[in-house]
């Protein structure tokens, strides 16, 4: 039995290693071919042989920029903080922040100036209509107006950062 074991997973590397020869194989075979159906062949070929790579790499990016990075603070993190502050139960604080959040938008969606001191101001900006163009091709298109969210630091958060 673990000899068998021992000869699987030595079988194993070298049919990866042959995977490349095959599919350098089979875009050589497909060069013969017409132009369009070996440009399509020798692209899925490639795609799946890199595929698997590129999934790797992407894990790996991931969670490097996430241990590198400063944690996420939400609204839960923020309520916990505050119940062990004031000592209220975490379900109280977080209720709290959910109605505060919710006023905020109402006085958005109203057209009002949310100041909050020591943070900055929230506020509704209009934005025109205007002409755009494709970028694709090149031709004029028209932007609908809109509205957005614009957020401005005050001056004591910038200096503190």
């Amino acid at each position: 039995m673990a000899k068998t074991a021992t000869k699987v997973s030595k079988k194993a590397p070298a049919k990866k290693a042959a995977a490349p020869k095959a599919a350098a194989k089979a875009s050589s075979k497909a060069a013969k071919a017409p132009a369009k159906a070996a440009s399509k062949a020798a692209a899925t070929k490639a795609a799946a042989t890199r595929a698997p790579a590129k999934k790797a790499a992407v894990k790996k990016v991931a969670k490097a920029s996430s241990s590198a990075s400063s944690p996420i603070l939400t609204l839960r993190h923020i309520a916990e903080k505050l119940s062990e502050l004031h000592e209220l139960p975490k379900r109280q604080a977080n209720e709290m922040l959910t109605q505060v959040v919710e006023m905020i938008a109402k006085s958005l969606k109203k057209g009002d100036k949310i100041r909050l001191t020591g943070l900055g101001i929230l506020q509704v900006r209009k934005r025109a209509a205007r002409m755009g163009r494709n970028p694709q091709t090149g031709e004029p298109v028209k932007i609908k107006a809109s509205k957005k969210i614009a957020f401005r630091a005050a001056k004591d958060l910038k200096e503190s950062i």
